[in-house]
C-alpha cells in the first residue's frame, strides 16, 4: 500500500533524526508531521507553534487540541515579524522575512533543548508554488520531510486519513497576512478586522472561505459550488453591516470563486521562475 510505504520513509527519517523540533502551525501538513514524529520518536520531538497577530485565535486553538490528542508536547513562542518594516510593507517576497523570523527564533531554541533539527511541514507541492519562505527555512537548515519523500497535497491528505487523523480533511489556513495584496501596508488593525470577518463567516457554517482585504474593501472568496447557495440563503445586509462595523466600508463578493494561489496571479514570470526547485 503506498500510505505504508510512506509511512515507513518518513519514520526512517525520524529515526536517523533521533530527536526534533517541529515547526508546528497545527495545518494538516505540520500536524501530519507532529503525529508521525511523536510515533517514532515519543518524547524526543517537540511541537512549537509561533504567535504572532497573523495567526486567528481559533487556529492557535485547534494546534493546542490537537497536539494534545496526538500526545506530542508542545509549547508556544512568539514572533515578531511585524516589528520587520521588510515584513509589514508586504512585499512580493514576505514570506521570505516571516520564516526567516520563525527560523531566527526556532533555530536557537531547538539548540538550546538538544534538537539538532528544525523539522516543518512543506510538501512536494510547495516546492512547485512561489514561495520564498522556503528558501529563508532552507538558509537555516530546516528540514522538510513530507517534501522530501515527495508527497503532494493530496497525498498528504490521504495519509492523514490513513492514520485516523480526524483533521485529515481540515482546510488550508495560511497566515492572515496572505489576505492583502502585495504592496499594501500590514498593520495589526488590519490582520484583527480580516479575522473578524472571516470568524463572522465561519459562524455560518463556511469552511473554505477567505477575505481578501484591500483598502477599505473586502472581498469574499468561497468555494464556486457554494456561491448561488450563498447569495440566496444569506442575510446579506446583516453580514454588510457587520463587515463595516469590523472597519470595512465596501463588501464584495468574488465571482470566480476561491482559488488558491489566487494572490500570486499578479507576479510577472520572471518572479514566479523563482520559485524553489528542491528541498
Amino acid at each position: 500500500m503506498q500510505q505504508l510505504q510512506q509511512l515507513e520513509q518518513l519514520q526512517q527519517i525520524f529515526q536517523e533524526m533521533d530527536r526534533a523540533l517541529i515547526a508546528y502551525s497545527g495545518g494538516i501538513d505540520s500536524t501530519l508531521v507532529a503525529k508521525i514524529a511523536y510515533d517514532t520518536l515519543g518524547e524526543k520531538a517537540l511541537a512549537v507553534t509561533a504567535v504572532s497577530p497573523s495567526l486567528l485565535p481559533e487556529d492557535l486553538e485547534d494546534a493546542r487540541i490537537q497536539a494534545a490528542e496526538i500526545g506530542i508536547a508542545h509549547e508556544e513562542v512568539t514572533t515578531q515579524e511585524m516589528a520587520n518594516p521588510n515584513y509589514t510593507a508586504n512585499p512580493v517576497n514576505r514570506c521570505y522575512f516571516c520564516k526567516s523570523e520563525l527560523h531566527d527564533t526556532l533555530k536557537p531554541l531547538a539548540i538550546s533543548r538538544g534538537y539538532p533539527y528544525v523539522v516543518d511541514g512543506v510538501n512536494g507541492d510547495d516546492l512547485h508554488d512561489y514561495r520564498p519562505g522556503i528558501q529563508a527555512a532552507k538558509e537555516r537548515g530546516a528540514r522538510s520531510p513530507l517534501a522530501e519523500v515527495g508527497l503532494t497535497k493530496v497525498q498528504v491528505r490521504q495519509l492523514a486519513k490513513f492514520l485516523d487523523l480526524p483533521w485529515w480533511d481540515k482546510p488550508a489556513q495560511p497566515c492572515l497576512s496572505s489576505r492583502f495584496p502585495y504592496g499594501e501596508e500590514i498593520t495589526v488593525e488590519k490582520l484583527q478586522r480580516v479575522g473578524r470577518a472571516e470568524r463572522y463567516l465561519r459562524k455560518l457554517g463556511l469552511k473554505n472561505l477567505r477575505v481578501r482585504s484591500e483598502g477599505d474593501s473586502a472581498r469574499i472568496e468561497l468555494p464556486p459550488e457554494q456561491i448561488k447557495e450563498f447569495v440566496l440563503i444569506t442575510d446579506l445586509p446583516a453580514l454588510v453591516a457587520a463587515f463595516q462595523e469590523f472597519g470595512f466600508i465596501y463588501v464584495n463578493l468574488d465571482l470566480e470563486g476561491y482559488r488558491s494561489g489566487k494572490l500570486n496571479q499578479v507576479l510577472s514570470p520572471e518572479v514566479l521562475a523563482k520559485a524553489p526547485a528542491g528541498v
